[in-house]
């Protein structure tokens, strides 16, 4: 069992490393110039908000920029993970079937006792490698890194950040999954993945509060909000399930789709 989900982890493994090296750098650069900064946005916070046109601050929920931790939420969290690693996922899950297929591994595959439903499953399963990783080793520089520059975060809010951003990241990929078992080239499968995930980013960032904001719903980005964690400790659980149910429906949508699909 799992024999596709431990090859293909494993060959994922030293790319995840990569990523979760790049956006602990990323982590490090951002906490490390907050100090510069800090004094500043404190005195003139509301006034530092309203130079931003209101498109933006709705775009990226930005709610505080005189704490770390409301300074974390925009510049790493809504930015690196919502949108960076979110895309990077729907990218890279865009590629697990259409990759094979385009390359003639797919017949290979298929002629092992294995179906098509556990193929697509184990394939999404090894995407499980970039997300734990990335989640693992970048909060450790997140905290040990505040700790240095003196300002300190809650342990227990740098970790639930951490862990529901999980269940996003899967719901991003879930996306792809679709992409890839649709697309008849990679190529094309990682357009329609990067496009369809940015463009519910959009939806979702242009319609909260208006009269069409039921339609965002869709969105997984609707359902991960790092400002709530880090600024109120609020853990949206319920939030969490619903992108848990997003992914299992792609899924299981995609394999449906690659059950009935003719591969040339």
């Amino acid at each position: 069992m799992f024999e596709l989900t431990r090859y293909d982890g494993r060959h994922r493994l030293k790319g995840s490393v990569y990523l979760s090296i790049a956006m602990s750098l990323l982590a490090v650069i951002v906490i490390w110039i907050y100090p510069s900064f800090s004094g500043s946005f404190e005195d003139v916070d509301e006034e530092f908000l309203q130079a931003y046109p209101d498109q933006i601050i709705q775009m990226f929920n930005i709610q505080t920029m005189a704490s770390l931790e409301g300074f974390l939420a925009f510049e790493l969290y809504v930015f690196g993970w919502i949108i960076l690693l979110g895309l990077y996922l729907a990218y890279l899950a865009a590629g697990t079937i259409a990759g094979d297929v385009e390359r003639g591994r797919m017949d290979i595959l298929l002629s092992m006792p294995i179906s098509r439903a556990r193929t697509v499953g184990e394939k999404f399963a090894s995407l499980g490698v970039p997300i734990v990783v990335v989640n693992v080793i970048t909060p450790v520089v997140v905290y040990v890194t505040a700790l240095l520059v003196g300002e300190p975060l809650s342990a227990a809010d740098l970790a639930a950040v951490h862990l529901l951003s999980i269940p996003y990241l899967f719901a991003c990929a879930g996306i792809g999954l679709l992409a890839s078992v649709v697309g008849d080239r990679t190529s094309i499968a990682q357009r329609i993945a990067l496009g369809v995930t940015f463009g519910l980013f959009m939806l979702e960032s242009l319609l909260s509060g208006t009269d069409y904001e039921a339609i965002g719903a869709i969105a997984p980005m609707r359902y991960f909000d790092p400002n709530e964690i880090l600024l109120e400790s609020t853990y949206d659980l319920v939030g969490a399930g619903v992108l848990i149910a997003m992914t299992v429906a792609c899924v299981v949508v995609s394999q449906l789709w690659f059950r009935r699909r003719d591969i040339q």
